[in-house]
Formats: structure tokens, C-alpha cells, sequence
């Protein structure tokens, strides 16, 4: 029998997700599809909203963090860097919906129904913010407050606006208005 891992165990609950259409997967089926107990999965996850989080994050990172491939060379300045940053980010974010929208759905609908999952999730864009900005906030909470600002741009709630004709106008919009106080 193969060994267990965290990664099995993701891409397994990845692909019954897949399979029933739906985040509703139960660690039954997870377990099932496995040939394993429930106490297997939970040596390696705590619980079923660790699990999600694991599962939620690599999608997320896949298809979302590992697109963005900017660095600060050739940047001017840091607000340069965060502003082109945050451009490539809210983007990736729209070609990761046009390109599967259900994938899209399916992915991102436990994080819409648990903020401290998309906080988790957002950890490591919000570190790559305080990095550029040379912030050093432990807290992470200027970071958050600047990725709050383009909610309508990142949360998938807003997903059917991601589209619309003045979708770089309205980043623009909110980029002027925040870039004052960073």
C-alpha cells in the first residue's frame, strides 16, 4: 500500500470535488476513496477545515500566486512594485475564473463562507505586500488593509463584475485613492 500523505490526500478530496460537482465531499468519501480509516486523514489534518484550507490554498496558490512572476527590478519605486503587483494579483484572479469558471466556483466556495480560511489563504500575498513595502508588520494588518481595498477585484463574490469595460479604470480608481497612504 502506498503512503499516506498530505498531498494524496488533498489531490484525493480535489478530484472527488471534481467528480460530485460540489465542496460537500465528506471525510467518508475522502477516507473511502483512500482505502483508509478517518483516523488516517486526521494524522495528517486535525480536522475537515484544516483539510479545506490545505486544499483551498494549493488551488489558490497554483492558479493564483505562482502566475504572478514580478520582481523589483526595473521598478522605479516599492509603490511601482505594489501597484504592478496588485495588477498582475487582481488578474490572475480573472484568467483563474475565465478559464474554469466552475473550477473557479468550486474552489473558492468554502473561502467564501469562512474568513478566517481566506485569511489563511491571503497570508502569503499579504506577506509578499509587507515585503515590498518594507513594512515589517508583524501583524500583517497594513498589508491586509491594502488588499481589502480591492475587494471587488479579489473576492469571488464580485467575480461576475471581474469583466465589465472599465475593469482596469475602477483598479486605477482605487489605487489613487490608496496610494496617498502607503
Amino acid at each position: 500500500m502506498e503512503k499516506l500523505t498530505q498531498k494524496k490526500i488533498i489531490d484525493t478530496t480535489k478530484l472527488l470535488i471534481l467528480e460530485t460537482n460540489t465542496t460537500d465531499v465528506t471525510l467518508s468519501q475522502i477516507a473511502n476513496k483512500l482505502g483508509v480509516t478517518h483516523g488516517a486523514i486526521y494524522k495528517h489534518f486535525k480536522n475537515k477545515q484544516e483539510l479545506w484550507e490545505a486544499v483551498a490554498k494549493g488551488w489558490f496558490n497554483q492558479m493564483i500566486s505562482e502566475q504572478i512572476t514580478i520582481t523589483a527590478q526595473n521598478m522605479p519605486d516599492k509603490k511601482t512594485y505594489l501597484h504592478d503587483w496588485l495588477w498582475l494579483f487582481v488578474n490572475a484572479k480573472k484568467r483563474a475564473y475565465n478559464e474554469n469558471p466552475k473550477m473557479f466556483v468550486l474552489n473558492t466556495q468554502y473561502i467564501d463562507n469562512n474568513p478566517f480560511a481566506l485569511r489563511s489563504v491571503l497570508k502569503e500575498s499579504y506577506q509578499k505586500i509587507d515585503a515590498i513595502m518594507n513594512y515589517n508588520d508583524p501583524d500583517l494588518e497594513k498589508a491586509e488593509a491594502i488588499m481589502s481595498a480591492f475587494a471587488v477585484f479579489t473576492l469571488p463574490n464580485f467575480k461576475e463584475l471581474w469583466n465589465l469595460p472599465d475593469y482596469q479604470k475602477r483598479f486605477e480608481a482605487i489605487w489613487n485613492l490608496i496610494s496617498f497612504g502607503i
